[in-house]
């Protein structure tokens, strides 16, 4: 049974692929409603008049007094809350929500939610894997793959949850099981008015949540805790109560919870300190609901990382190549330049560069002077991180993606890596950063 009332009128305000999954959530309910979209030609329009030609659709600037006819607004995360539209709707009492909201209320499994600037994806997959492994019917989704609406279902038994700061902003009480931020870096500087404006839309994640995991090396991901919260940790120091960490013994490296060794390291075979901690948040999540130790370790050991997310693509005269196209914000470069550039015998050669939104390079000078023979830069905002890293290292400047792959291999040394990890987004050059790292890994697959 839906926890919906079906006779008040919504609107859903965006029809992309959330959109779409809120419409046949709404329409399967018998719930009356409309759809509106910014967009004259949005993505999924000629599925919506296909499927369902009975619903009113709305294209074009929003028109506030139709707004206003709504009891609720199902709001895309593509589109801020800050839009004058949406701002003067609710201003006049109509409810501002998002599907996240509408799926925390009709889910009745346990709820892993996932948050963090960086590596959401990552551990998300993980965590998935590991339940699967250890014989759960679980649904995976959320910010990546399929719709959270889509995934509802009385067979599911754990739902793993990928929750960017967009969809948290319409979510009350997602009233999670375990919550975690992974990690926090300036992103998304071109929607948010600073840091503290974003970190907080990230600590949505926590309202309700039974338990929390959090980052022992960054104090942004703790949220304040009421009194008898079960709380675990991760994080690439040795680990104490309650905590999932890194032991040495006998100069072998294990990933450990409290005292005990759990694995060692070199039977990951996702590469760098910052895939280690990922491994760490994903068994700190799965301990949290209950999977068993030996199915986590299990998948830990087969799980080959994701594509465009520190993805090793070749091997020619002895440099490797990697693809981290999903690298669109400075963290991101950072923990791959850092996480690599520690598991490698040479330097590497990074290829960075696009649309920076709004973002401030300046963090980049130090990792890029210890890790990077060069950088090669591409895109729109070249020039600022030019003038960010100054002269830590020897800059290269290209038009093409093509043209970045030819100047890293005449760049490169035997020992090194060739690094695509542009700190920012690809709208500038590409469709988006799928079509960035599937580009890269071609032409550098075609190298002779």
């Amino acid at each position: 049974m839906s926890l919906i009332a079906s006779d008040h009128f919504r609107i859903v305000v965006g029809l992309g692929k959330s959109g779409m999954s809120l419409v046949r959530f709404l329409a399967n309910r018998g719930v009356s409603f409309a759809v509106a979209d910014t967009r004259e030609s949005p993505p999924e329009l000629a599925t919506l008049r296909r499927d369902y030609p009975q619903v009113d659709v709305r294209c074009g600037e929003l028109d506030v007094e139709f707004l206003c006819r709504a009891d609720e607004l199902y709001v895309s995360p593509g589109l801020a809350l800050a839009t004058p539209a949406l701002q003067a709707a609710a201003a006049r009492g109509v409810k501002l929500s998002g599907d996240i909201e509408l799926f925390a209320r009709n889910a009745k499994a346990p709820i892993v939610a996932i948050s963090g600037s960086n590596a959401k994806s990552t551990v998300t997959t993980l965590v998935g894997e590991m339940a699967a492994a250890a014989g759960k019917r679980v649904a995976v989704g959320g910010n990546l793959g399929t719709p959270a609406l889509d995934l509802l279902s009385d067979e599911v038994e754990l739902y793993v949850m990928e929750l960017s700061s967009f969809q948290l902003e319409t979510t009350d009480h997602l009233g999670a099981e375990v919550a975690t931020v992974l990690n926090v870096s300036e992103d998304h500087m071109d929607r948010y008015s600073g840091l503290p404006a974003y970190h907080l839309a990230k600590h949505r994640i926590f309202r309700g949540a039974r338990q929390v995991v959090f980052n022992r090396q960054d104090a942004l991901t703790r949220p304040l805790l009421g009194e008898g919260m079960p709380c675990w940790s991760f994080g690439l120091g040795v680990p104490d109560f309650k905590g999932f960490g890194l032991r040495e013994e006998n100069g072998e490296k294990y990933l450990a919870f409290e005292f005990q060794n759990l694995m060692p390291v070199r039977e990951l075979k996702i590469r760098g300190a910052h895939n280690q901690a990922n491994a760490l948040a994903a068994l700190a999540l799965g301990h949290a609901v209950g999977l068993p130790f030996d199915a986590m370790l299990s998948a830990l050991r087969t799980f080959a990382g994701l594509e465009h997310r520190c993805q090793w693509v070749r091997d020619l005269d002895g440099v490797a190549w990697y693809n981290d196209s999903k690298a669109t914000n400075v963290g991101a470069a950072l923990a791959a330049i850092e996480g690599l550039g520690a598991d490698i015998e040479g330097k590497l050669v990074l290829i960075a560069g696009g649309d920076g939104k709004g973002a401030d390079f300046k963090d980049l000078r130090d990792p890029v002077a210890a890790n990077c023979r060069a950088v090669v830069l591409m895109g729109r905002d070249r020039e600022l991180i030019a003038q960010a890293l100054g002269d830590a290292v020897p800059l290269v400047r290209v038009g093409s993606l093509d043209e970045a792959v030819q100047q890293c291999r005449a760049l490169a040394h035997p020992g090194d890596a060739v690094l695509l990890s542009p700190a920012c987004a690809s709208f500038d050059m590409f469709k988006n950063y799928e079509e960035r790292g599937q580009l890269f890994a071609r032409a550098a697959e075609d190298l002779a």
